[in-house]
């Protein structure tokens, strides 16, 4: 009867079959092949995994920035708000606002795909979304006022007429070929001057003729938060400081209609014997070399004035001394295919019109030439 033996018996057999050493090489392998696989498989995983990063470009408005923010805002500037997002500026547009200085930028982002869009630091870059851009030197917030398109704003040149009442030391630094810069980058061009005189010799009221680099926003054009159209505010940083008037014409950088001259007749009804001798033929209203208006002829007579007696009766009197005055002028006009205008204003009958005649300031009623 044989004895019971152990594991492993004296020579080293496992249950007397199979060589310890054998066995252990054996266990070895299938250990390292499970592992193998086991990575292969977890590599696999992790890369079905995975979300692809896609990439979309937006227009952000910053509003209104102070200097020391607009002075480092410039193409390249990134940030990260999270894993697998960034923002990255690829144009920048500055614009005037009311003495300070608007900032929009154009930025790609990129992050998870999600459909047609991509998932921006966990949510779509939607329309009205207020996104951060932290630089080293800076920080600030954005609104999301376009998606997609490509990586640059789109531009273009708009021509405009601004109506604004300057003074008239502010009015004579003002020349046509002047640039308008913000931060450094020309933003517009002055391309006409025309002023004219108002009822106060220290005020001139001006039409500038511009041309805008204006911002493209769907079928709309936009300079800085105005939207380009007739009758909106606009304020310009021009070499006589700032300007700010109201845009009446858009397309064009010279009032409607061509231009013309025109004999009118205006009269200045009983005025004191001072103001009616003071003017005289031969004087001008003019500026920057044009001649707006030139008084050709004068003609005076004893005013006539209108009483009423006790009993209730009207009588035409001569005043003793007033005068009424009946000037002939040759004024420099537009003509539409709505009328005549003269400063900016139809010209009609019974219309008062203003003359700044350097030494005088008359206003005077068109009575005729006004057709």
């Amino acid at each position: 009867m044989k004895e019971p033996f152990g594991i492993i018996d004296d020579e080293g057999n496992l249950f007397g079959v199979v060589n310890i050493i054998d066995a252990l090489v054996v266990v070895f392998v299938l250990a390292a092949v499970v592992a193998g696989a086991g990575l292969v498989l977890a590599d696999d995983s992790d890369s079905s995994s995975a979300p692809t990063t896609e990439t979309t470009n937006v227009t952000l408005d910053l509003g209104t920035q102070p200097e020391y923010i607009t002075s480092q805002i410039s193409a390249g500037d990134s940030y990260s708000p999270s894993k697998n997002s960034d923002v990255t500026i690829t144009d920048v547009y500055f614009t005037p606002q009311d003495g300070s200085t608007r900032a929009v930028v154009r930025a790609e982002l990129s992050g998870p795909a999600s459909g047609e869009t991509i998932q921006y630091s966990g949510a779509p870059p939607r329309y009205g979304r207020q996104l951060e851009i932290l630089t080293e030197t800076y920080s600030t917030k954005g609104t999301i006022r376009d998606v997609g398109g490509g990586s640059e704003l789109t531009t273009t040149e708009t021509e405009v007429v601004v109506r604004a009442d300057l003074s008239e030391t502010d009015a004579r630094r003002l020349s046509p070929g002047q640039p308008i810069r913000v931060q450094g980058r020309e933003v517009a061009t002055i391309e006409s001057v025309t002023a004219y005189g108002t009822d106060n010799p220290d005020t001139k009221t001006v039409f500038l003729g511009l041309t805008l680099q204006s911002a493209t926003y769907g079928e709309q054009q936009a300079f800085g938060e105005t939207t380009i159209r007739p009758g909106v505010s606009l304020s310009l940083p021009t070499e006589a400081g700032l300007v700010k008037g109201k845009i009446t014409r858009v397309g064009a950088t010279t009032q409607r209609g061509q231009p013309a001259t025109r004999d009118v007749k205006l009269q200045l009804s009983n005025v004191s014997p001072l103001l009616a001798n003071s003017i005289s033929p031969g004087m001008t209203e003019s500026f920057g070399g044009e001649t707006i208006a030139r008084i050709s002829a004068v003609q005076r007579q004893n005013a006539t004035i209108i009483t009423r007696g006790q009993n209730g009766e009207i009588y035409e009197r001569t005043h003793p001394i007033n005068q009424d005055v009946t000037v002939t002028a040759n004024l420099s006009v537009r003509e539409t295919d709505t009328g005549v205008t003269f400063k900016g204003q139809t010209l009609q009958q019974g219309r008062v019109v203003t003359l700044d005649l350097d030494t005088i300031t008359v206003k005077a009623t068109v009575i005729s030439g006004h057709r």
